[in-house]
């Protein structure tokens, strides 16, 4: 499933200019840049298996990395701080990976 029959090309183009600068990333931010924020529970958790690339069920520190690659190919790296940020953010039960509902409570923060 390609990310942009979720969400709108044209401002997941314009939340990656906005963080293109590496340690600039700020994932509420991000999100609601998206339009991520005002989307049901449903695409929120379709975005999800998007970003999920190895289909475990979990966004493990390895894939969040590169998440904004799972929102356009030309997405850069998030660095190893911005990284451990966003799953710190995220990882509610301290397992060091996102299950589905800590990424859905993320976004909707």
């Amino acid at each position: 499933m390609a990310m942009n029959s979720i969400l709108n090309a044209d401002n997941i183009k314009k939340a990656l200019d906005a963080f293109a600068v590496a340690d600039s990333f700020d994932h509420k931010r991000f999100f609601d840049m998206i339009g991520l924020k005002n989307k049901s529970a449903d695409d929120v958790k379709k975005v999800f298996t998007v970003l999920d690339a190895d289909n475990s069920g979990y966004i493990e520190e390895e894939e969040l990395k590169f998440v904004l690659k799972g929102f356009a190919k030309d997405g850069r790296d998030l660095t190893d701080k911005e990284t451990k940020t966003f799953l710190h953010a995220a990882d509610k039960d301290g397992d060091g990976k996102i299950g589905v509902e800590e990424f859905t409570t993320l976004v909707k923060e």
